[in-house]
């Protein structure tokens, strides 16, 4: 059985994390979906995978709705996990946004954005 979950020590939450990886990082860009990777290199150490979302409040002004699509993210991570560590690494800090103003119909959609961001960086 695979491991499908997102645990507290996976989250990307600390400021000098994010810093690093908005500095360092790579951008990827899937419809609408945009990720910033940093991989683990000799130079820069990352002992533990972290994933973190957001959705911009220029896009959403109700937090009700940043809140759900940033749940979507989080679940297409969460089950499509190993798909991602296939394509960006097993010890990887990573970003994802969603850079659209219009609301996911249903999270089959983004899921499928989701993998396609994936697979298009395993090529």
């Amino acid at each position: 059985m695979t491991n499908s979950k997102y645990p507290r020590a996976e989250k990307l939450k600390k400021n000098t994390e994010i810093s690093l990886l908005f500095e360092k990082g790579k951008w990827r860009t899937s419809g609408n979906l945009r990720i910033i990777i940093l991989k683990d290199k000799a130079t820069l150490p990352i002992e533990a995978p972290r994933f973190g979302v957001s959705v911009s409040k220029r896009y959403f002004k109700k937090a009700v709705h940043r809140n759900r699509i940033k749940r979507l993210l989080r679940e297409c991570y969460r089950l499509n996990k190993e798909l991602f560590k296939e394509a960006f690494g097993e010890k990887t800090m990573a970003m994802l946004f969603w850079v659209s103003p219009e609301m996911p119909p249903k999270f089959q959609d983004v899921e499928a954005q989701f993998i396609k961001l994936c697979e298009t960086q395993k090529k």
